[in-house]
């Protein structure tokens, strides 16, 4: 029996394999051959009927659509979906295709041409983007892991994406999943002050997605980049200066505005000097004074006729109603502003303080408190003017720099936010203007003063 054991040991070491002799798996992708229709993103998506918004599921006709994949997780701002653009340059129309894997980016990485096979799919309509999917009970669900290769077929080609220039003013649903650049772009002057700058998503305001303000330096038009909580650099900081971003074009969770989506943070190449204008300030270092030259905190303002008799001005300059409400909030009185369930589209409201004289004190301070709220954009700009026309709008106004704080999409923030303005220099009669330039239904922010004070010594 001994001899027989060792017999089989030595028989069942001799063969195996050296390991020289492995055969390494086969990383090679092959070109897919199949036989079927072709079509294209845009013919897939003119089967969507946005009237009705009802599933689409596309029957067994055999056919396909080649694309390009826009999209990478491997950073956590994109999860268990791909975007996908017709083209590596110049494209025309993107789709998104939900897959039930949360690491995409390892097997469908960036530029990689696929083949998606529509029969059985289905098409709905999701947070502002057409998505492709299984139906589950009248919902679009993500293609289980195991189905995937039945419905995804990669090419051997991976191809140089280039970004599509654009303006903000050109934004339009058209163009929504496709991979975008913005040049000559920075972020709001609020979100990165010195000792005080953003992150991309890890702010108290930030719930699930973060909303950071970018401004173009040739228009002033605005749009927002979003970034994932989950996303690996929602605590990096955000660069101070100005220059390009590239990112999928989309539309926010709830389908408001357009937003800007990064694959990486190095997507931003923000290495120019910023263009913001300039403000009216005396001194970067304001501290409160001793003695109070003006105060407002509103208390006992329940109406535009109290708000009047105390010489404030309180218009809404683009021909609608809507203007600075007093409001009860917590119990404290404040003054708010919102184009919110308005249909006002542009707002513009102006709260002009009444004329503060400076004459006489040597060093003034101008104060007051800012709370935002059910934030989808910075909507607010604070001026001052030497010289009030009675009109904001035909007045000569200079802005300030002005805290202007930005608040959670669902909420309002905890606190007030403070902003501290020298304005020593600006000569013996000044006034304050607070303009607010929303829109309904997507440029909403609410936002409520108080603790407006002009101190000196």
């Amino acid at each position: 029996m001994k001899n027989f054991l060792a017999l089989s040991l030595l028989l069942l070491l001799n063969s195996c394999v050296t390991t020289d002799d492995y055969d390494l798996p086969d990383l090679t992708i092959i070109e897919p051959e199949f036989t079927g229709n072709l079509t294209s993103i845009k013919a897939v998506k003119g089967n969507f009927d946005l009237s009705t918004g009802d599933v689409y599921t596309f029957r067994d006709t055999n056919t396909w659509f080649e694309a390009y994949v826009v999209s990478s997780d491997l950073a956590g701002n994109f999860y268990k979906k791909l975007v996908l653009q017709d083209r590596p340059e110049n494209p025309t129309a993107g789709i998104q295709i939900l897959l039930d894997d949360n690491s995409l980016a390892s097997t469908f990485d960036f530029g990689r041409k696929l083949y998606i096979k529509l029969d059985g799919l289905s098409m709905a309509f999701s947070n502002g983007v057409l998505q492709l999917g299984l139906q589950n009970r009248g919902d679009v669900v993500a293609i289980p892991s195991s189905m995937i290769d039945d419905f995804v077929m990669r090419s051997d080609k991976i191809s140089e994406i280039v970004p599509l220039s654009l303006r903000i003013a050109d934004f339009s649903s058209d163009l929504n999943n496709l991979y975008i650049r913005l040049n000559n772009v920075q972020f709001d002057r609020t979100l990165v002050r010195e000792n005080d700058v953003y992150s991309f998503a890890s702010n108290i305001a930030d719930q699930y997605d973060g909303a950071r303000e970018l401004e173009s330096c040739e228009t002033g038009e605005t749009t927002i980049l979003s970034t994932s909580t989950y996303a690996d650099f929602r605590s990096l900081l955000l660069p101070s200066g100005s220059g390009s971003v590239e990112g999928v074009l989309t539309r926010d969770f709830y389908d408001e505005h357009f937003v800007i989506v990064l694959n990486s943070p190095e997507k931003l190449q923000f290495n120019g000097e910023r263009c913001d204008p300039e403000f009216a300030n005396c001194s970067d270092n304001p501290e409160m004074g001793s003695q109070v030259i003006f105060e407002e905190n509103f208390d006992g303002v329940t109406s535009n006729t109290t708000l009047n008799s105390r010489h404030w001005t309180n218009v809404n300059s683009s021909g609608g109603e809507k203007k600075w409400t007093p409001t009860l909030s917590n119990g404290n009185r404040v003054l708010r502003i919102t184009a919110y369930n308005t249909n006002e589209s542009p707002l513009e409201a102006w709260l002009v303080s009444p004329e503060l004289d400076l004459s006489g004190w040597n060093k003034a301070t101008l104060s007051f408190d800012l709370l935002a709220g059910y934030d989808n954009g910075m909507f607010l700009k604070v001026f001052v003017t030497r010289n009030f026309s009675g009109d904001p709008r035909t007045t000569n106004w200079e802005p300030l720099d002005a805290n202007i704080p930005l608040g959670p999409s669902g909420a309002y923030l905890p606190n007030f936010r403070k902003s501290m303005i020298d304005v020593s220099c600006l000569g013996d009669k000044i006034w304050i203007g607070f303009q607010y330039l929303g829109a309904a239904p997507d440029k909403t922010t609410t936002y409520d003063l108080d603790n407006f004070r002009l101190s000196g010594n």
